[in-house]
């Protein structure tokens, strides 16, 4: 299983209903649905990862995240998660609020704009970052919202989300001494727990 997949499981109790926003091929669900007795559903938008997930066993639906949860009732998952994919909806804010809607506790990864190397590359280069990681220039990137843990902070707070768990790592999902103690400038992934804070 993909390493940033390995904590979030970590995170998402047995028997549980999951809803999977961007599920890719489907390995997290599938995983979870052998291991872990979970139910639930993933939403994707790749024909191919789609087959995917059918290959799995896995249900899925073909939906785009910018059009909303609507189909689904409030309270009908124990955990929704959206790997990678915050950055790419146009509308970051109303996706989190649906989540947190139709879910008790959300899982979130991301990529930081605010690491060292992002900065780095703009203060000497004056231009967009690209790297292995962030492959993309600026005019042809599936990331249309670039965000900080900072950024999203304070976005849970506006939205009075309360974060449960959080850990900064590296591209390969490591983390260390010091993304812990400096996560917004040594951390390029976030990975992030959160509920509605009444929830807490």
């Amino acid at each position: 299983m993909r390493a940033d997949l390995e904590i979030i499981q970590e995170w998402i109790p047995a028997n549980s209903r999951v809803l999977d926003l961007g599920c890719g091929d489907g390995e997290l669900l599938a995983w979870l649905q052998e291991n872990r007795n979970v139910t639930g559903y993933g939403l994707e938008i790749d024909p191919d990862n789609i087959a995917a997930c059918i290959d799995k066993g896995v249900n899925v639906i073909e939906q785009n995240l910018d059009f909303g949860l609507g189909n689904f009732a409030s309270n009908s998952f124990d955990v929704v998660v959206m790997t990678q994919a915050l950055q790419v909806v146009h509308y970051p804010d109303k996706i989190l609020q649906e989540m947190l809607r139709v879910g008790r506790t959300c899982i979130i990864t991301f990529p930081n704009f605010g690491h060292w190397r992002c900065r780095w590359y703009l203060a000497h280069k004056g231009r967009m970052p690209v790297s292995d990681f962030l492959p993309y220039t600026w005019y042809n990137t599936p990331n249309i919202h670039f965000c900080t843990f900072a950024d999203f902070e304070a976005l849970c707070r506006d939205m009075h989300m309360a974060v449960l768990d959080r850990l900064a790592v590296d591209r390969l999902h490591r983390h260390n001494l010091g993304s812990r103690i400096w996560p917004n400038l040594l951390g390029e992934i976030g990975i992030y727990r959160v509920t509605a804070a009444q929830n807490r």
